[in-house]
């Protein structure tokens, strides 16, 4: 005997047409809707190379876009599986692109291009799976999936704000599709009730979290000024930002102690409130900061007095230095008053000579430009915008990935005799795509010294090659020098030749270090 095993059966409309029933629903067309083979992938990503883990993660979410007749549900189980494996190689491949000296540029693309992409798949999947349950609301898998909801949107922010980290570390600014994907995850979960359910992220993380605080979590990280930041640094604030998350406020009305704004419903990011909305709407928010500097301030008292609590989880072992450092980036972003430019912008268009490093500038400033123009480490910079205190230039091809926040500069505007001394403050990149930095003028005059350690020997007559920054508003008795890092010695005094005198130098501070250079403090006195 035959049967027929088809789940279409035939029967005849009234016209006696014949009439197709699809009593039975079709079958899922990939193959991790096997939950077999679904268990095995599973359990071998687990222990795979984590480039490759992440690799294989997205492709499978890439696929599973495209797939046909999944109930919702099962199509959510089976992306939360893909990415609850991925999580602790991503994890691991962004330690070692912040803190593995290593990596050659080829990898840390690699890295940076895998984890970019896997973040913005892992968005637009569980995207398209509430698009999934929207479309059928009163399905059967819309109805199972109905407790999953909090989780799939949290995990959607959590991976927007991923995606806003990566870029960070490129020092792209995040798109207005960004933004408005951020604001309309977090409209959809307080529209629907459960924007601040708090739940775990992840069955491997500590603690719970919720919609609102991921969307706060991205606004802080957006309004943090993270181009200032190296990207061991941008992980660092990353982290404080957790540590300190449930301190900041969200309101829909501003208070006293409202410094930022969003519309969450447009493509914007956060703005001061300087600058005030334009138009009222009900998806305006204010963010208020304040609440999390007292905290801030605590821990810094703590760790300059050399303790850290043992629940600060940065995701690494950092120098207390470090750790001050960015704690100190973050201290003015969210205080009642951010930062606000001293001097007005004005555009530009000139060409700058410029070297880099302390060696390269203690020469010119030593006189020796006739011998650096054929160098090939002098670049050209186009700039666009300048200040009283600094300007922004556009980099060529050959400048890109080179320039390093905190590097020394010497630079000279195309007609001009006089060489400028400046630091890089910041990294960044127009929407054309072209990298641009941010440059800090420390000083419009000035020149190289040879400092003599005042002691007897050998070790007396080998002078230390320094850069006088000649100060026109500093104390008359304070002297700041630019030495080579490691220059600054606190119990040897220096003498100094200048301008025909003999003065002896007393160390008092280093006022800030750089990549090959740190600027020191020294009291003047007569020599006797």
């Amino acid at each position: 005997m035959h049967y027929n095993c088809s789940s279409n059966l035939a029967t005849r409309d009234e016209d006696g047409s014949p009439m197709i029933l699809n009593l039975f629903p079709q079958r899922p067309d990939h193959p991790l809707a096997d939950g077999k083979e679904l268990k095995r992938i599973v359990a071998e990503l687990l222990v795979a190379r984590p480039t490759n883990a992440i690799e294989e993660v997205t492709t499978w979410f890439e696929s599973l876009k495209h797939a046909r007749n999944f109930r919702v549900d099962r199509y959510f189980d089976v992306l939360r599986q893909l990415d609850e494996a991925a999580q602790p190689h991503l994890r691991r491949l962004g330690r070692d692109y912040v803190q593995s000296q290593h990596l050659s540029p080829a990898e840390r693309d690699r890295i940076w291009t895998r984890c970019h992409v896997f973040c913005s798949e892992v968005a637009a999947s569980y995207s398209l799976c509430l698009s999934r349950a929207r479309l059928d609301p009163r399905g059967r898998g819309s109805d199972a999936l109905k407790a999953s909801l909090p989780l799939i949107e949290v995990r959607l922010l959590a991976a927007r704000r991923c995606q806003l980290k990566w870029l960070a570390f490129r020092y792209a600014a995040a798109g207005a599709e960004v933004w408005q994907a951020l604001g309309a995850s977090y409209l959809a979960a307080e529209q629907a009730g459960y924007a601040q359910k708090s739940l775990p992220l992840y069955p491997a993380q500590h603690g719970l979290t919720s919609a609102q605080q991921q969307y706060i979590h991205a606004l802080v990280f957006g309004s943090s000024s993270m181009d200032g930041l190296l990207p061991e640094q941008i992980e660092i604030a990353d982290r404080l930002i957790a540590h300190f998350l449930s301190a900041f406020v969200l309101l829909p009305t501003p208070r006293a102690d409202s410094v930022y704004w969003v519309d969450a419903a447009t493509g914007d990011p956060p703005s001061r409130l300087g600058r005030r909305p334009g138009v009222i709407s009900p998806s305006l928010r204010y963010l208020s900061p304040v609440p999390a500097l007292t905290a801030l301030n605590d821990l810094i008292h703590r760790l300059e007095h050399g303790e850290l609590p043992t629940d600060l989880n940065l995701g690494g072992e950092y120098p207390p230095k470090t750790v001050l450092a960015v704690m100190r980036h973050l201290r003015p972003y969210w205080a009642l008053q951010p930062p606000q430019r001293q001097h007005r912008r004005h555009a530009i268009r000139t060409q700058m000579t410029v070297f880099e490093g302390f060696e390269q500038c203690y020469m010119v400033f030593a006189g020796a430009t006739l011998q650096l123009q054929e160098d090939p480490a002098r670049q050209q910079w186009l700039v666009d915008d300048i200040s009283l205190g600094g300007f922004r230039a556009l980099l060529d091809r050959s400048s890109e990935g080179r320039v390093r926040l905190g590097a020394l500069l010497c630079m000279r505007a195309e007609g001009s005799d006089n060489w400028l001394l400046g630091v890089v403050r910041r990294l960044g990149s127009l929407p054309d795509g072209a990298a641009t930095v941010g440059v800090q003028v420390l000083s419009r005059r000035a020149r190289s010294i040879d400092l003599r350690p005042r002691r007897s020997g050998f070790a007396a007559a080998v002078a230390i090659p320094g850069i006088h920054l000649g100060d026109e508003h500093g104390a008359a008795d304070v002297l700041r020098v630019l030495l080579p890092l490691g220059g600054f010695q606190v119990r040897d005094n220096l003498d100094l030749s200048l301008d025909g005198r003999l003065i002896a130098l007393v160390p008092l501070e280093v006022e800030e270090s750089g990549g090959d250079f740190e600027i020191a403090r020294f009291r003047q006195e007569p020599a006797g």
